[in-house]
């Protein structure tokens, strides 16, 4: 031990109270990394799902809201399928101000016999989609052909098997980047390969008919021509189109993002009451060993030791309780944060997206530093006192 340097030394002779430091400063880091940890992957959720929602207004069945939840079949992959005439694709593109408008249909398929997994499989026209292919894209560079499917991140299939869908095998073509949506639970395809899901889903009693026809679809996307008024267009779609409702998808991302911004301030609060509780606790606890330790600063003081030096010592001692502290609270809160990612993200029914590598290794090296630098902060008011100190008069009172 006496090659280690003194301030270690003195660190690993009274290990209660280093430990008890430690802890004291592992709780700030804790709060600082885990909290800013899911603040960023609930903001890269909100920015995700915009992202991939890719449209201004989406067109369902007014009947639509009764059977399923549109904004939870998103946000927590709630399974559902609902259907109206595929006409209503040619309608939108009638109405004045929409650009372009893409269908998509839905089957939720069923965990049974006739099925690998219970999924939500959408069906998509490459040609006109302009939300998902492009997504799509990134991980498959043709277009689907029949009986080809894309998968999103948490579907358990690899590119290359096959799973089963109401009896009729479909080949994972791709594996699509994490959402922190819903969407990383659906299984896309294009439009022919749903029309034959969807013979097959009534095979096994599960109907799709509606009044007007066979040909369905069960969505559609509007993108809003540049300046255009999309509430104006809204409207125009409402009042154009029979049985149909016309959602503006700012309208669904505006409560996730209020509900988000509820949950920062909440976090933001907490991680800056800790912080106040922590360094009013550290400054207290510094002064009060300094005040224990005032015969041994003393003989070293008399020992020819400068006060400049058993500042230093004190200083370097925080540190090193600081660094002890960081590196074990931002260990703990990545132990608690990264495996349960998916139930966090069901708790809190938000899209929760965990930031990049890079991201996170910068954000744990960022709260290491910080919790040095607090611990070091707090015991300057001590080092300070410890300056003032005579040696005398110490060792005096010591007796």
């Amino acid at each position: 031990m006496n090659k280690l340097p003194l301030p270690l030394v003195n660190l690993l002779r009274k290990p209660g109270r280093t430990l008890a430091l430690a802890l004291l400063i592992a709780f700030l880091a804790l709060a600082v990394f885990g909290g800013s940890v899911v603040v960023l992957s609930l903001r890269g959720g909100l920015q995700s799902l915009e992202a991939r929602l890719g449209a201004d207004i989406i067109l369902v069945p007014s009947e639509a809201q009764s059977k399923v939840s549109f904004q939870n079949m998103f946000l927590q992959g709630t399974t559902g399928a609902f259907y109206m005439d595929a006409s209503v694709l040619d309608k939108a593109l009638e109405v004045e101000g929409v650009e372009k408008a893409a269908p998509q249909t839905f089957l939720a398929s069923l965990k049974a016999d006739c099925c690998s997994i219970k999924i939500q499989v959408i069906g998509i026209d490459p040609a006109l989609d302009f939300t998902v292919q492009p997504w799509i894209s990134r991980s498959l560079s043709r277009e689907m052909g029949d009986m080809d499917v894309a998968v999103g991140c948490k579907v358990e299939a690899d590119v290359g098997e096959t799973i089963r869908v109401y009896d009729q095998r479909c080949k994972v073509t791709a594996r699509l980047e994490p959402t922190g949506t819903g969407l990383d639970t659906a299984v896309y395809c294009n439009m022919d390969t749903m029309n034959t899901l969807l013979r097959a889903a009534e095979e096994k009693g599960v109907s799709h008919r509606i009044e007007s026809g066979d040909s369905v679809i069960s969505a559609v996307y509007v993108k809003v021509r540049d300046g255009a008024d999309i509430d104006a267009v809204n409207s125009c779609l409402n009042g154009h189109i029979r049985k149909v409702t016309a959602v503006r998808t700012r309208s669904m991302i505006t409560g996730v993002s209020d509900s988000l911004a509820g949950i920062s301030r909440t976090v933001t609060i907490l991680i800056a009451a800790v912080w106040v509780l922590a360094i009013v606790i550290l400054l207290l606890t510094f002064v009060l060993i300094i005040r224990e330790r005032s015969r041994e600063f003393a003989v070293l003081r008399l020992a020819g030791a400068s006060r400049g030096m058993l500042s230093r010592m004190v200083l370097r001692e925080s540190a090193l309780c600081g660094l002890l502290g960081g590196v074990a609270g931002t260990g703990l809160a990545a132990l608690l944060l990264f495996p349960f990612a998916q139930l966090i993200e069901s708790a809190l029914n938000l899209p929760y997206l965990m930031p990049e590598t890079g991201t996170v290794l910068l954000l744990a090296v960022g709260t290491v530093l910080l919790s040095v630098g607090v611990a070091a902060l707090s015991s300057v008011t001590a080092a300070y006192r410890l300056s003032r100190v005579d040696p005398g008069t110490a060792l005096r009172e010591g007796n």
